[in-house]
């Protein structure tokens, strides 16, 4: 018999609901409370971004409880970059291999799918069900329901609930608990391209489109419906920022100016920026994971940037590391949870850099000659080295045997020997006749 039987997951998003799916089809009696309501039966966004990028990572977690399938036959493959410059012309930059893409899916249609499917594993969903409060030491969980307040004693409780976690605030005030969220001077804010009058997309459908402008950058991404869900990473404040963008004229002008391909493919762009909110961009640190029997996961345990397109699949990989801990340690939480946090924190704060530095690339580098160059160095090591040369992109996103962390560290090794060759004199004309095996040899 498990000594651990019923089981509380705050928070009903992406992560806690697939773990709600995990842990049901472990034999686990799973109660899911999200405060809320449900986006079954309501028309809920919150400012939260509607396009996700599913990747290896993400769809491993997927296949473990049957359900990759599913999620990516809705799913659109892009296969790289498409990057716009200011004259409207554009570049493809593929991702990797032949055969290697990401996935643009929709938040709340997998969100809903992961849901139902946890409904079908006897997982409880209570919504309208706000955490006011955990008492560690009891394992009881304080939830307000409208007026009401209750509090219900499990064998163990994880807080899912993201960036702004209740159940992470309450851990928040115990002892020795280290936290820290730190903002990057950017927002964002939402934006549409629909389809063309005869229902088609207005722009290649595969590819992840980057209007890149060194301090800010426009992205879009495809949705089943042939739109696309623009993305403008601005500053708050400065000369270029969202300050400045305080009228009709003015947001007019500096679409028409800096993305003007975009910009004639937005009829609503007015409406959008009045309409959808602009929202900040935090990263969340914090250790330990673990008091006592409640756990955090996802990004209440480590929220981080979007430019790495991997916040879910971090957490869907939280949830399959999970699993496979609780296989091997025979479902013995209290051996379970502190192995989870030790094995799991290197690899949050990996992807938390990764993501902030792939800011930098995204908006400066991927129009830069530098940088195109040694993509096609990288792709020529890699070809000739598939094992050894494995371009950090390709590392963080299409194999999900390699760790955050060590991608981190391999990256780090990767860039110093690629600078060390940029620099050298007519590099630009001579990189063709590289000797390939004294580089790798630097590895």
């Amino acid at each position: 018999m498990k000594e651990t039987k019923n089981i509380a997951i705050v928070g009903a998003g992406l992560v806690g609901s697939l773990l709600s799916i995990y842990l049901a089809k472990r034999g686990y009696s799973v109660s899911v409370y999200e405060r809320r309501l449900d986006m079954r039966k309501h028309n809920i966004h919150g400012g939260r971004s509607i396009n996700l990028a599913l990747s290896n990572r993400g769809i491993r977690a997927l296949e473990k409880v049957g359900l990759a399938d599913v999620l990516k036959a809705n799913a659109i493959p892009m296969h790289g970059r498409m990057v716009h410059d200011e004259n409207g012309n554009t570049n493809f930059q593929p991702y990797g291999k032949e055969g290697e893409y990401i996935n643009s899916v929709s938040r709340g249609g997998l969100n809903m799918v992961l849901m139902t499917e946890a409904e079908k594993f006897g997982v409880e969903f209570y919504f309208e069900h706000r955490c006011l409060g955990i008492d560690f030491k009891e394992n009881e969980i304080t939830l307000q329901e409208y007026e009401a307040v209750k509090r219900k004693k499990f064998d163990v409780i994880i807080g899912s609930d993201g960036a702004f976690s209740a159940v992470r605030g309450a851990m928040q005030t115990t002892d020795r608990f280290e936290f820290s969220q730190s903002y990057i001077e950017h927002g964002y804010k939402e934006l549409r391209i629909p389809a063309s009058d005869t229902g088609e997309f207005l722009m290649e459908p595969h590819a992840l489109h980057i209007w890149p402008r060194e301090s800010y950058m426009l992205i879009a991404l495809p949705n089943p419906d042939n739109t696309f869900t623009c993305t403008l990473f601005l500053p708050f404040e400065g000369p270029v920022s969202f300050s400045q963008l305080n009228s009709e004229e003015t947001i007019k002008n500096f679409f028409e100016k800096n993305f003007p391909d975009a910009f004639t493919k937005m009829p609503t762009l007015l409406e959008d920026f009045r309409d959808n909110a602009t929202s900040s961009l935090v990263t969340i640190r914090c250790y330990p994971w673990v008091r006592n029997k409640t756990l955090l996961i996802g990004d209440a345990a480590h929220g981080i940037v979007p430019f790495y397109g991997q916040g879910m699949n971090a957490g869907f990989e939280d949830c399959r590391v999970l699993d496979e801990l609780l296989d091997e340690h025979q479902d013995k939480w209290k051996k379970v949870l502190p192995v989870f946090q030790e094995q799991r924190k290197p690899d949050a704060d990996a992807i938390a850099q990764l993501a902030l530095d792939n800011f930098i690339e995204m908006r400066d580098k991927v129009a830069d000659e530098d940088f195109l160059l040694q993509k096609k160095i990288e792709a020529r090591l890699h070809e000739k080295y598939p094992d050894r040369w494995i371009p950090l992109y390709t590392q963080v996103t299409f194999r999900d045997d390699i760790r955050y962390s060590e991608a981190l560290a391999a990256g780090k090794k990767q860039q110093r020997i690629m600078d060390e060759l940029l620099s050298r004199p007519g590099i630009k004309t001579s990189w063709k006749s590289l000797n390939l095996e004294e580089i790798i040899n630097k590895l």
